[in-house]
């Protein structure tokens, strides 16, 4: 289900009432900085004074490469293909995938792969979406328990913590520590167990295909649109679809 069905999630929603939700997190709850800021914070942990239209160079040329949020699929070489294949499920693969992704930026100063990806693990890199607290906060109100599933190579409580909403989740499935990633079913079916819900009655909110993949233990799933930093993403029909 998409946004655009909006007008019908209540008559389409399921029979049986939903008793949890598990969200995604990059691209649901949160999304990273403006690529150019990032860019500019990693210089000067570096020590780099970068003019603003390098920055912008920079950060396009990142982009290209489909880092983070870019939407555009990433050039993987051989070098970490290994590293990249498994990055969601250590947290030495998920640097090396992402370093050596980085490193392909052309005209980039030294040291640039190993800051951008410090600054994509740093809490004040991730922005929350205006409707995720409301959206959250709305959920506990109502009795309904959360889980944080997401595909993920490091600890993202602390960025969690950081964006003020840490105390709205009750438990997290990170595939780095359950050795499970998205689509698999044993990643939604282990969020289901902790939230101690059956499939059918736990709804699974996210962004991309993998997300989707809740479908096959027969779980109801949301997906919202692409949304940029401090742009509202459309969590609030989620309160729609649940009455809260």
């Amino acid at each position: 289900m998409r946004p655009d069905d909006s007008d019908e999630a209540s008559s389409s929603s399921p029979v049986r009432p939903i008793r949890a939700v598990m969200f995604d997190f990059h691209g649901t709850v949160a999304q990273l900085e403006p690529l150019p800021r990032a860019v500019e914070e990693a210089a000067s942990r570096c020590g780099v004074e970068l003019p603003e239209y390098r920055s912008t160079v920079l950060a396009d040329a990142l982009g290209a490469l489909g880092w983070v949020g870019s939407g555009l699929p990433p050039k993987i070489q051989p070098s970490f293909a290994a590293a990249w294949a498994d990055r969601d499920l250590t947290e030495a693969d998920h640097r090396e995938a992402f370093v050596g992704l980085a490193s392909q930026t052309s005209g980039a100063f030294d040291g640039f792969a190993e800051a951008m990806y410090d600054r994509l693990c740093t809490p004040e890199g991730w922005v929350a979406y205006p409707d995720t607290i409301p959206t959250l906060r709305a959920l506990r109100e109502a009795g309904i328990p959360v889980a944080l599933v997401s595909n993920i190579g490091f600890d993202i409580r602390p960025v969690v913590k950081h964006l003020g909403f840490d105390d709205l989740i009750d438990h997290w499935v990170l595939s780095y520590e359950v050795g499970w990633a998205k689509p698999e079913p044993a990643i939604f079916r282990e969020a289901c167990v902790r939230l101690k819900t059956d499939p059918e009655d736990c709804l699974m909110v996210g962004d991309t295909l993998a997300d989707a993949g809740a479908q096959e233990l027969g779980c109801p799933v949301y997906l919202v649109p692409q949304a940029g930093p401090g742009e509202v993403v459309g969590l609030s029909i989620v309160r729609r679809m649940l009455d809260c």
